[in-house]
C-alpha cells in the first residue's frame, strides 16, 4: 500500500464520495499530487430499475447520450437541407435500438476508461456506497453487502444529484425520467415531457425530430432562470416544428392501462379543471435532489439544506473544516460538468499543493441543446435590469438566417423548414460601466461553439468597443456578434437582410 503524505494515522490523504466528473477530477489530480486516494462510487437503480457504470451522470445519463440523441435528430432535420442541396437521398425512418445501442458502446467505453484511468493514477477504486460513521471514518457498502471501513484525514463529497418525481399516484410506476429514457430499449412512441426545465425541452426536442408524437406539460413558465425572451423563442420555435406545448399544466395522476399505455389526468394550474390525455412514455422533467440523504452527514457534523439536500459550502469547504464538497451537490452553484472538473481540480490543488486559485462562478457560459440551441453567458436581460436599473443597461440585438439554411425553401403544415430570421443575437452592456457586456446570448446553430470563445472575452471584462473592434469571420453566424448596431430601445427593426 501507499504511504499517505502526512503523519495522521488515517487509511488515506483523501477519500472522494462519488465518481462522477468532479469526484473523479478530484480523485485523479489529488493522487498525481502526491496523495493517498480512494474513490467511492455507487448507483442505486432508478424505480424503472436503470442503473449505470462509473462516470456519473454526465456521461451515463446526461451531457453525452443528450447530445449524441440531439445530433442524431439534427441529422434527421438536415435530410431536407440535403435534398435542396442536389443530394438524392430518401430516408427509411430512424432505428431507435441502433441509435441507443451505438451510443451506449460509445458510453461503455468511457466507463472502462473511467476506471483504468483511476489505476494508472493509483487511486484506489471502490464500486461501494460510502456513508459517515465519524468525521474522519466511513463504511464502504458493496452491491453483496460486504462492508468495510476506511478512514481518511480529508474528504470530497461528489454524489450529484438524481432527478425528482412528482408527488402523485403513479408517478414512480408510470414515468421515467433523465435516468431511463437513454438506454431505453424500445421506442418511446406518444411521449409526454413533464416540465419546463431544460432537461424536459431538450428531451422533447430530440424526440419530435425522430419522428416521435411529443407534448410537452408546462406549470408555469419555461427555462426559469434563462432569459425570458429567449425561452418564449425556443418554445414557439419547438412549436412551430411538431412539438406540443400544453401550458398552465400539473399533471395530478398517471395510470397504467391494460394496452399497455399510460393515461395521465393533466390539471389546468389556471382554472383548476381535468382532463385526461393518453402515452405511451411519460418522462419526469420536474428538478433534481442532491443524493446526499443516505450517507449519513449529521454524523460527521456537515451541515446541509434540508429541503434539496445540498450542501452550502465557501470555496467547496463545508462548515466540518476537512470535508468538502464539489459539483451538483453544492448549494446555490451550477449543476453544470466543467463547473464540478474546475472546482474539483483547483480544490485539491490547494488543499494538498499550497495552490491560491478559487474557483470563479461567475460567467459561466452554458448551452441548451433544444432543435434551436441556445447559448448563454452571464446576465438574462431582466437580471440586468434589477442589477443595474433599465436606464443603464442597454441591449443589442439582430435577427438573422445562417447562410447554410437559405437554399432551403422546404414548408411542412405552411411553415418553413429553416424559417427566415429565427435565429437571434443578443448582447446585453451596462452603461455605467462602460458598456462593459454582462449577457451575451445566441439562438442558432452550433451554439456552444459559438458561445465557448465569447466565454474568454467576457471573462477578461470585454466591453461593447471590444466587440465592435473585432474583425469577423464571414460568412457565420458568430460574425453577427461583431456588428451588432441596433439598440432595443431604439425601436428599429433588426432583422436582418441580405449578407
Amino acid at each position: 500500500m501507499a504511504e499517505t503524505m502526512g503523519d495522521h494515522g488515517y487509511d488515506y490523504d483523501l477519500i472522494v464520495i462519488g465518481g462522477g466528473s468532479g469526484g473523479l477530477a478530484a480523485a485523479k489530480e489529488a493522487a498525481k499530487l502526491g496523495a493517498k486516494v480512494a474513490c467511492l462510487d455507487f448507483v442505486k437503480p432508478s424505480p424503472a430499475g436503470t442503473t449505470w457504470g462509473l462516470g456519473g451522470t454526465c456521461v451515463n445519463v446526461g451531457c453525452i447520450p443528450k447530445k449524441l440523441m440531439h445530433q442524431a435528430g439534427i441529422l434527421g432535420e438536415s435530410f431536407s437541407d440535403a435534398k435542396e442541396y442536389g443530394w438524392k437521398i430518401a430516408s427509411e425512418g430512424h432505428d431507435w435500438g441502433k441509435m441507443v445501442q451505438a451510443i451506449g458502446d460509445h458510453i461503455g467505453s468511457l466507463n472502462f476508461g473511467y476506471r483504468t484511468a483511476l489505476r494508472d493514477n493509483n487511486v484506489t477504486y471502490l464500486n461501494a456506497y460510502g456513508a459517515f460513521v465519524d468525521p474522519h471514518t466511513i463504511t464502504a457498502t458493496k452491491k453483496n453487502g460486504k462492508v468495510e471501513t476506511l478512514t481518511a484525514d480529508k474528504f470530497v463529497i461528489a454524489v450529484g444529484g438524481r432527478p425528482s418525481y412528482l408527488d402523485a399516484p403513479g408517478a414512480k410506476e408510470c414515468c421515467i425520467t433523465s435516468d431511463d429514457i437513454f438506454s431505453l430499449q424500445e421506442a418511446p412512441g406518444k411521449t409526454l415531457c413533464v416540465g419546463a426545465s431544460y432537461i424536459s425541452l431538450e428531451t422533447a426536442g430530440f424526440l419530435t425530430a425522430l419522428g416521435f408524437d411529443t407534448t410537452v406539460a408546462i406549470r408555469s413558465i419555461p427555462l426559469r432562470g434563462f432569459d425570458t425572451e429567449i425561452a418564449e423563442k425556443l418554445v414557439g420555435h419547438m412549436e412551430r416544428h411538431g412539438t406540443t406545448f400544453m401550458r398552465d399544466s400539473q399533471p395530478s395522476k398517471f395510470e397504467k392501462l391494460e394496452n399497455g399505455k399510460i393515461k395521465v389526468t393533466v390539471k389546468n394550474t389556471v382554472f383548476g379543471s381535468e382532463f385526461d390525455a393518453e402515452f405511451d412514455t411519460v418522462v419526469l422533467a420536474v428538478g433534481r435532489y442532491a443524493v446526499t440523504e443516505g450517507i449519513n452527514l449529521g454524523a460527521a457534523g456537515v451541515e446541509f439544506n434540508p429541503k434539496n439536500g445540498k450542501i452550502p459550502c465557501v470555496d467547496e469547504q463545508s462548515n466540518v473544516p476537512h470535508i468538502y464538497a464539489i459539483g451538483d451537490v453544492l448549494d446555490t452553484r451550477q449543476e453544470l460538468t466543467p463547473v464540478a472538473i474546475k472546482a474539483g481540480i483547483r480544490l485539491v490543488r490547494r488543499v494538498f499543493a499550497g495552490a491560491k486559485e478559487k474557483m470563479d462562478y461567475d460567467l459561466v457560459p452554458t448551452t441548451v441543446f433544444t432543435p434551436l440551441e441556445y447559448g448563454c453567458i452571464g446576465m438574462s436581460e431582466e437580471l440586468a435590469v434589477e442589477t443595474y436599473g433599465e436606464e443603464n443597461v442597454e441591449v443589442y440585438q439582430s435577427y438573422f438566417k445562417p447562410l447554410e439554411w437559405t437554399v432551403n425553401h422546404e414548408e411542412h403544415d405552411g411553415v418553413a423548414h429553416r424559417e427566415e430570421n429565427a435565429c437571434y443575437s443578443k448582447l446585453i452592456t451596462n452603461l455605467a460601466d462602460g458598456e462593459r457586456v454582462v449577457g451575451f446570448h445566441y439562438v442558432g446553430p452550433n451554439a456552444g461553439e459559438v458561445t465557448q470563445g465569447y466565454a474568454v472575452a467576457m471573462k477578461m471584462g470585454a466591453t461593447k468597443r471590444d466587440f465592435d473592434d473585432t474583425v469577423g469571420i464571414h460568412p457565420t453566424v458568430s460574425e453577427e456578434f461583431t456588428l451588432l448596431s441596433i439598440t432595443k430601445r431604439s425601436g428599429v427593426d433588426a432583422t436582418k437582410k441580405g449578407c
